[in-house]
């Protein structure tokens, strides 16, 4: 009889503990098979002035024409756009976590620091990270502590997007953006900066 409880004890506290970890379980797991795809074009800072004889009749049409042209998102921003500062390309951080694409520091024409990631793939993780990192090739979480600037949260694991970096930052001191893993402390990948 004392066997049946026991049994019954051990049955309950195996589908509790199950359904209390489920969550924490998929929370894990779920974004190794889940990929995120973000594809936001350049930011411009400059806005239309429209010339003051122009109707805003005049004007929509031309909005309008321009909208019918077929645009490529992946061609390169007029130099008077932007000025590239540092760019370097992403790498593997090791056989299971890996990156590819470009990571550029911009200065957008109304000052502002732009980081933009173009031709972008990682592989997914639990809250993964946008830093930069003072270390030029960060592999380890000691090598991130050396000094480290959390930029935001990684909007996808593919495609284009763009990251706004505070204006005061001294990017002469950072050598590296990085993918990483905040719950687990683990480096997906690396892009090492090389002044343009």
């Amino acid at each position: 009889m004392g066997s049946i409880f026991k049994r019954k004890g051990i049955i309950i506290a195996v589908i509790l503990i199950s359904v209390l970890a489920a969550p924490v379980v998929s929370w894990l797991a779920s974004p190794l098979f889940i990929n995120t795809r973000v594809s936001e074009d350049f930011p411009l800072s400059a806005s239309a002035i429209l010339p003051s004889d122009m109707s805003r009749k005049e004007a929509e049409k031309q909005i309008s024409d321009a909208a019918k042209v077929e645009t490529r998102t992946d061609e390169k921003m007029p130099s008077s756009a932007s000025t590239v500062l540092f760019s370097g390309s992403f790498t593997d951080a090791d056989s299971f976590h890996k990156g590819r694409g470009k990571a550029e520091l911009h200065r957008l024409s109304d000052g502002k620091l732009v980081l933009r990631l173009d031709e972008f793939q990682v592989t997914n993780g639990p809250d993964l990270r946008v830093l930069l990192t003072k270390h030029s090739d960060p592999r380890t979480t000691e090598d991130v502590h050396q000094g480290y600037e959390e930029v935001d949260k990684l909007k996808g694991n593919i495609g284009s997007q763009n990251y706004e970096i505070r204006s005061s930052l001294n990017l002469e001191e950072y050598k590296a953006v990085v993918i990483y893993c905040k719950p687990f402390q683990v480096v997906f990948s690396v892009a090492s900066l090389k002044k343009a």
